[in-house]
């Protein structure tokens, strides 16, 4: 396999009782995506720390994706909006260090979601081979 072939590494991580079902479903129904994505499965989307994120970054992955739980949360009522300002943290965190804000992505994802799962893997690895083809 070429460079130019290489696929994105990206980390994901992911929520046990409501994003975890949808990619389970997509392996299950053998919906393709890149061997590249690692699954971290953890209770709530805002329970992921900017450090974890900076830490992916920092040691290899192209990529980080929250499969967040968006109002669907058994945890907390503001699960999406704390999601979301780990993004924002996170952005911050990345800029100061020189590293493209791109490179981390959130959408909420449900128990049903193989296919968006996919299609989200897919587009965020076409994002970060045009970052790392134009050096961020």
């Amino acid at each position: 396999m070429t460079q130019d072939q290489k696929k994105p590494k990206i980390l994901v991580f992911s929520t046990d009782k409501i994003s975890d079902p949808g990619i389970d479903q997509a392996g299950l129904r053998k919906i393709h995506y890149a061997p590249s994505v690692y699954v971290i499965s953890l209770p709530c989307s805002s329970g992921v720390k900017p450090r974890w994120i900076m830490h992916a970054l920092e040691k290899g992955f192209d990529g980080v994706f929250i499969a967040a739980d968006g109002h669907e949360c058994s945890y907390s009522s503001k699960c999406a909006e704390h999601t979301n300002q780990i993004i924002l943290d996170s952005q911050a965190l990345m800029t100061a260090k020189g590293i493209s804000p791109k490179r981390i992505r959130m959408a909420a994802l449900c128990s049903v979601c193989a296919e968006p799962f996919a299609s989200h893997m897919e587009n965020f690895s076409k994002i970060l081979s045009n970052l790392d083809s134009t050096k961020d």
